[in-house]
């Protein structure tokens, strides 16, 4: 899609449905359909999630590996221990806000040659880490050369 100008699309927009504390999805297929409407042959693009509940970074997306993702976090930051975020808003999500800060809310990924350049193995993802079900607004925008 192309604005008033006719230039390629560089930013997207995207909103998620996700389950509680790990609800996860993977969305490779989305970034690289912009990558191509973007026309851009050598840049990177971001991808960022929007509140810091949540994350977005790169991992094998198959069970295994997403629940050692799960085991990690649960030991890195663990949801029956004391928060003074808890203590403060009374949500029992502190642990949320930490693992996303561990995670981190935003990546970017090299376009070379006008592909997302990814590992054959390796896929963008995003996740829900609150304590309840989520609704993850997720931004996307390609920079570089065409």
């Amino acid at each position: 899609m192309t604005d008033r100008h006719n230039r390629p699309e560089r930013e997207a927009h995207w909103s998620f449905s996700l389950d509680a504390e790990f609800g996860c999805r993977d969305i490779t297929p989305e970034v690289t359909e912009l990558v191509t409407r973007s026309r851009v042959r050598t840049g990177a693009v971001i991808v960022s999630l929007k509140g810091s509940t949540g994350a977005v970074t790169t991992i094998e997306y198959e069970p295994g590996a997403l629940a050692d993702l799960r085991r990690a976090l649960d030991q890195l930051a663990p949801v029956d221990i004391e928060y003074a975020h808890n203590a403060a808003y009374h949500d029992g999500n502190g642990f949320s806000h930490v693992r996303s800060a561990l995670l981190k809310t935003s990546i970017s990924v090299p376009v070379i040659e006008g592909r997302l350049e990814v590992g054959r193995w390796q896929q963008i993802i995003v996740i829900n880490l609150d304590n309840r079900p989520r609704q993850r607004e997720v931004v996307a925008v390609v920079v570089g050369d065409e």
